[in-house]
């Protein structure tokens, strides 16, 4: 051999940066081939060898990793390392062989988005579990909107998951949210009730038709100053801004809320905190009450001086 021989080196196959959408059960590698019919196997293998692939926000390079409906296939530009410290980015409350619940901070998306792909709940948690196993991963059940905190929980399987979402309304039995909004209310324990519809700008407003959603506020004054009150908020159906929406539209904004009202915000963050679910298990039966504590933002505000 000509011992100036220098090996070619091997040149990243150049494919366009996509998102894919799932639609049948597969394994991944198999779902990059249908994904790149035109491009060679060996240039399609080296997206997951050279660490270019997020499912569902998490970086994967196993060939035989499973795919399931809805999933979500990123193909990024540069090679992806994550690294996984969730003691920085939020508690796990709670963790069995079928699901993980969470204290959400604020300002920590649910989902990944596609200006945030690693930075959310979804991916964090689908690195976690995968540093046990390689072939693990999360299912997401709900949601909490980037500017609330609180209890979220996920699914570390698919039959936890489906039995989750098919009945999901049923088996939730609490909602229980800290809600800070301006002023006094009236009656210091009451109940909101409309049909939310959404606008033309994706506002969500109540409505006396009832072929919107129809939505269910519960509230309770647990403490007042001089500006605001302090509400303990328990919501009998889980619709988009729902809290945001009744208390908005009966003279009270949360505060920090821009979106609906121009409050002011002197815990320089939405005053909405889920502190408690409350869920009937769907595979055991047994009544599961997930909790975490109020913010001490929150509570400093109400601090008696």
């Amino acid at each position: 051999m000509n011992k100036n021989y220098k090996k070619p080196r091997y040149k990243k196959p150049v494919l366009e940066t996509k998102d894919f959408i799932v639609k049948n059960n597969c394994e991944l590698l198999a779902f990059l081939y249908e994904c790149f019919p035109s491009k060679g196997r060996n240039d399609v293998k080296a997206l997951l060898s050279t660490h270019r692939v997020l499912v569902n926000g998490a970086m994967i390079s196993q060939y035989n990793f499973a795919l399931f409906p809805g999933d979500k296939v990123q193909i990024t530009e540069h090679s992806f390392h994550q690294e996984v410290g969730l003691s920085n980015k939020f508690k796990i409350i709670y963790e069995d062989d079928n699901l993980i619940a969470i204290d959400k901070p604020v300002g920590l998306l649910s989902v990944a988005t596609a200006k945030e792909k690693t930075n959310n709940v979804e991916s964090l948690l689908n690195a976690y579990v995968q540093q046990k196993d390689k072939h693990n991963r999360i299912f997401m059940v709900h949601r909490i909107d980037e500017d609330t905190s609180g209890v979220m929980i996920v699914a570390k399987n698919q039959r936890m998951h489906d039995a989750l979402i098919s009945d999901w309304n049923n088996l939730v039995i609490k909602r229980g949210y800290y809600t800070i909004v301006e002023g006094h209310m009236k009656e210091k324990e009451g109940t909101f009730s409309s049909y939310l519809k959404k606008n033309s700008q994706y506002m969500m407003y109540s409505s006396k038709d009832n072929k919107g959603q129809y939505a269910e506020t519960h509230y309770k004054v647990i403490d007042e100053n001089d500006n605001y009150s302090l509400l303990d908020v328990d919501i009998k159906t889980g619709r988009k801004n729902q809290i945001r929406v009744h208390l908005y539209e009966n003279g009270h904004t949360v505060i920090g809320d821009d979106k609906y009202g121009e409050p002011s915000n002197p815990i320089d963050r939405l005053g909405l905190h889920a502190y408690e679910l409350k869920i009937k298990n769907p595979l055991s039966g047994k009544i599961m009450d997930f909790k975490c504590q109020m913010p001490k933002e929150f509570k400093e505000l109400f601090v008696k001086k």
